[in-house]
Order: C-alpha cells, then structure tokens, then sequence
C-alpha cells in the first residue's frame, strides 16, 4: 500500500485500528501562543510528505520565528568558581546505624550503634561520628576521620550521589544505613532507627517502679452483710428480629455477695421448650466479653480480672434499661421489692414504674348471632348457629338433682278489663329444677269455661325483654299482689302455698325480705285454705280397717307418681340421709310427704312409722324404707 499515489480508490482503511489520537500541535513558548507541527499522524502513523498540503508546505517555508521574536541573544557565561570557594563550609550530615555483633554475652546478641555522617562538598570527604549514649560501656566520638572514603577496588571514591536514605554504605567493612533526610538533597523515605535491646533493657531498669496500693475493700465484710442478699430483676429478650424468634421472659438476679449474677427463663404452660430454666450459670458476666485478646489463654480458659476489668455492677441494672448479656439484650421492666428498697436507699432512686410489655392483640371479628326468632327455645336456636352439627344445650344437672320435685305453687287471676274473666282462677306451679312454669285452669261449676292445661310447662320470659337477650321469670319475681304477664296475658298473684314460704324461709338470698314477710302475713291470715286444713290434726271417726283403707290409698298416689322404682327410693332415702348415718327420722317422712303433696293426718303418718320402725329409736333404715314401698 505504500508504494500506490495518494489518489482517490488508493487509499484504504484499516479496520484493525483502534488508536484515533491527534497530535499536539498547539502550544505557548515566553507567553505567545505558537503551533508546532505534527510529529506522527493520527493514532500515532507515519506521516508521509504527500499528506500535506500546498498551504502549509507554503507556511513551512517562509516561516522565520526570528521575523516574530527577534534575533536570540547571547547570554554571558558565569564567572568560574573552583569548587572550593563554592562549597566551602557545606556540609551534608546523615544520621545511619550500624550492627555490633555481640559474642560473649548471654543477655544479648547485638547492639545498635547510632551514627552521623559528614559529607563535606568542598573535597567530597566525609568523617563518621558516633552519637554519645549515656552508660553505653563503649567508646564513642570520631569513629572515623575526615578524608574520602574508598568505594571499590578500582580506586573510586563516594560522592553525594552514592549516599541516599534507605541505602547501605560499605566503609571499611562496615555496614551503615542512613533514615534521616539531609538538607538540600532529594532522598528516599526516612526510616526510624531501630532499638537497641541493650540499651531498652537498662533504660527499663532505670525507669521507677509503679506499685498499686492495696484497696480497703473488704471481702469478708461483704460476705457477712450481704450473704442471702439477692437483687430480683424481671426482663424480657425479644429475639422476633430472627428467623423463629419470640418474645421470651427472664428473671436476672444479682448476688451481692460476691457481684456473680444468674439469669433463669420463666416458662408458660404449653410452650414447648424443655424443663431447663437456667440459662446463664452463676458468674461474674463481664459487660463486653469480646473486648479480650484472641490469643492463648484468653480465647480457651476462663476469664479473670486480668483479662477484663469491667463487671455489671448493681448501678447498670435499673428499670428501663437494656443490658446486652453475651449477645443477647434483655429489657428490665421490674424488679421485687427488696431491690426497689435496695435501690432507694443506695441510689436514691424513687421512681419503680414497670414498663409495660403486655402487646395488643389484633381484635378479631366476632361472630354475629342471629335474633331469635321464636321457634324451639333460645338454647336450640343458638346451638344451630355455633356449630355445623348442633349439640344438646347443656343443662345444669346439680340444681336438677338439688330440688328435683321442688314446685312453687301459686294461686292468680286473669286480669282483664272483661267481667268475665276476672273470675277465672289459674294456678302456676314453678319448678325449680329447671325454671320453668307451668299453668292449670282448675274447672268452675257453671262458668261456661273448660278447664284444664293453660300453658305447657316452659320457660316464660319477662315483658320489655329482647330476643337476643331474654330475661326468664324466677322464684323472686312471685309474690303476693305481683302482675305476672304470659304471652300477653296478665295474671295477678293473690295466694300461695305454705311451701312457698317454708322454701322462702330456707333461702333468703332468693328473696327479699318484704316478699318473705308478705307470704307470712298473707298465709297466717288465710284460714279457710285447703294446704292449710292438710297440716291439720282432723278428727275423723275410725272405722275397723281405716288404716288399711288409708294405707292402700297412698300406695295407689305413689305408684301413680312413679317413685316405686328402687334407684329412686335409694335417692330420695340419701337425699335425707345427709350425713350417712343409715337411718332417717320421723320428719323426714312427715317432709317428704309434703313434698308430694300427699295429705296424711299426724297419727296416721306415726302408724306408718311405727309399722317400718325396727329400731328402738323410732327411725328407719334403708331396708325398711325400701319395705315400706314394696309392700
């Protein structure tokens, strides 16, 4: 290619090149802008002479830089100086050292020998001083004199430019090194001279010993007043930050005896974890464990005052504080009493606020229940909201069992605006086993009315009650002149039977007091009452073979109340028998007829006593009792 003109088609690219440079050629020579010209082409290629131009061709050759500055004028040479008078009292100082070779001594095996050397510029001769060191044992001043030291073999001496920080200098067979900079000489980095063990060694020795005075503190007496003293400290460590992390609770005491510190975990039921609560053994803890050295036998054996120097001490332990305890950091938020005291009387501290650790939970969305809407009871209607497969509403079972055949009964009127109906009489019976009510509408001689069942035994909720929230009738809402609304239908209560009282009287805490005085004054007034002619001595005239009569009567009223059964008797005998003595009295008997409702005169109830009765005392066993209904 270089052979071919610089004609159009003859030149070629070279696609290989990756160097575009351009050539200097600007420049500024005593103030004046000049251009120079280009020394290679671009990205550094020959320049070849058809590559430039006629112009500047034609600049090359009429430029005359003197036409623009000027002929150059011809400086004076200096006046010659011999060196002599030049560098006369110039000197050039290093300060270097040198190595001794100890022999024969055990205590050391070198010395370092510090040195300054002389360079005189006048006749390049240099002189070798040795610097005084106090007690050294060796002499010391001019180790060398001034003259020009041999460099070689050859006969060459050293100059100024043979001497340089950093370097050896060989004179006579010793070995200087150099670490200060010179004056007026451009040298390598300074070095610091090393020490001489020797020397060290004897300066240590001179140096005066530091002794530490021996502390009042007194072990034994702290032992003695602080023994069983122990700082209580309740802390939790929130490690949720962590993968599988929770919030764990921790009791951190302090023994005072000895500064030793333990830290027991507090576990919940259910948590998980195994039975292990101490987690940091009793201990000096320090407050940073990893501010020791890494070297044998800091990083193996057990730390002791020399490695560490700062302990937890009772003044970094308070209320609201966090204490990072190898790695894990537990906020204090309470303490016992006995620290608090400690603290008040040591520290002055008065303010014990616990800070509060509990968190707030999320409040989930609860279920609503639906109104009821009147079919079936409130408990079946719930049942069928709570669960897919409903269950029987629980009932209580200990209150069944306590007044099973325990009816209130009550006498009322209907009260309507109709003359009629005020004289109809119903009577409600409340059973306590499970509150509920029951109506009867006893039957009246030519009152154009059917009697009978008026309301089925249910539970019968109060007027203004909501269907939500129903509010049932109980034994506190029946009284003497009480208005009593069923269904939308009102009743008022005008009487009572003697048993009402009798339990009213027994549990006060179901009544007020003004209801059990009502019933009393209302039952005492009323003498014409049927209950009340039953607990009556009647004088009936007795015929030969009354008492069977009598007797097959009450066996037929107790089989038609289906308490024949064996399990039942056993039940009702036990239910007297309260303290399990086997026997049961006349009382009871006379109660448990009562109860039932069976109307027996007070020597009749003797004759049947006295007939079951085997024992001296008149009272009756179990067998008897069992005999008495079987027979």
């Amino acid at each position: 290619m270089e052979g071919l003109p610089c004609l159009p088609g003859n030149s070629f690219r070279d696609p290989t090149q990756t160097n575009f440079h351009v050539s200097h050629t600007l420049d500024v020579k005593n103030g004046h802008r000049v251009t120079k010209w280009p020394q290679v082409g671009l990205g550094g290629t020959r320049i070849n002479y058809n590559q430039i131009s006629e112009d500047e061709l034609e600049l090359l050759r009429n430029y005359r830089p003197e036409l623009i500055y000027g002929k150059s004028v011809v400086q004076t040479p200096d006046k010659f100086v011999p060196a002599t008078l030049a560098f006369d009292k110039k000197v050039l100082r290093f300060f270097g050292y040198f190595k001794q070779t100890i022999h024969e001594s055990p205590n050391e095996y070198y010395r370092v020998r510090p040195i300054k050397i002389l360079y005189y510029l006048e006749d390049d001769s240099l002189e070798i001083l040795e610097e005084v060191q106090e007690n050294s044992g060796i002499p010391q001043g001019k180790l060398l004199r001034r003259h020009r030291f041999p460099k070689n073999d050859q006969g060459e001496t050293y100059n100024f430019r043979d001497i340089n920080l950093g370097q050896n200098l060989s004179v006579y067979g010793k070995v200087f090194r150099e670490w200060l900079e010179s004056e007026g000489l451009h040298v390598n980095q300074s070095e610091l001279i090393p020490r001489d063990p020797y020397i060290s060694k004897r300066t240590q020795a001179a140096e005066l010993k530091t002794y530490k005075t021996k502390t009042d503190f007194d072990k034994l007496k702290q032992y003695i007043e602080m023994d069983r003293k122990v700082l209580r400290f309740y802390a939790v460590w929130d490690d949720r930050s962590k993968m599988f992390g929770e919030k764990r609770e921790f009791v951190i005491q302090y023994f005072l005896v000895n500064d030793t510190m333990e830290i027991r975990e507090v576990h919940q039921a259910n948590d998980g974890r195994d039975p292990f609560p101490v987690l940091i053994t009793r201990h000096k803890i320090p407050k940073d464990r990893y501010d020791v050295k890494g070297t044998f036998p800091h990083v193996f054996l057990e730390l002791s005052e020399t490695e560490v120097v700062n302990y937890f001490k009772p003044s970094d332990l308070m209320i609201g504080k966090t204490v990072n305890i190898y790695g894990r950091d537990f906020l204090i938020h309470d303490c016992d009493m006995f620290t608090k005291t400690f603290y008040t009387k040591n520290f002055g501290v008065n303010n014990f606020e616990p800070v509060d650790i509990q968190e707030t939970r999320n409040e989930y969305a609860k279920m609503e229940i639906p109104p009821y809407n009147g079919f079936g009871s409130l408990e079946d209607s719930m049942q069928n909201c709570l669960r897919l497969q409903p269950e029987r509403p629980k009932k209580d079972y200990v209150k069944l069992m306590e007044n099973d055949h325990r009816v209130l009964r009550y006498e009322a009127v209907l009260d309507s605006p109709r003359e009629d109906d005020k004289l109809r009489k119903f009577i409600f019976s409340y059973r306590l086993g499970d509150d509920t009510i029951t109506i009867h509408e006893p039957p009246q001689r030519n009152s154009g009315i059917i009697g009978g069942r008026f309301l089925e035994r249910t539970r019968v909720s109060k007027p203004g009650s909501t269907l939500e929230r129903p509010q049932f009738y109980g034994p506190c809402d029946f009284y003497i002149g009480a208005t009593v609304e069923v269904f939308r239908q009102r009743f008022i209560i005008c009487s009572a039977d003697l048993f009402v009282l009798k339990y009213a009287e027994e549990h006060p805490e179901q009544f007020t007091p003004t209801v059990i005085e009502s019933l009393r004054q209302h039952l005492s007034n009323e003498t014409g009452r049927p209950d009340a002619r039953l607990t009556t001595n009647i004088r009936i005239q007795r015929r030969p073979g009354d008492f069977i009569r009598l007797y097959a009567e009450v066996r037929n009223k107790l089989k038609h109340m289906r308490i024949t059964n064996h399990e039942e008797i056993r039940q009702m005998f036990l239910r007297y028998d309260k303290d399990r003595s086997g026997f049961v009295t006349r009382e009871n008997i006379m109660d448990l007829f009562r109860q039932i409702n069976l109307p027996l005169e007070n020597d009749l109830i003797d004759a049947m006593v006295a007939e079951c009765a085997t024992s001296s005392e008149g009272k009756i066993n179990l067998y008897d009792f069992l005999r008495f209904f079987d027979s």
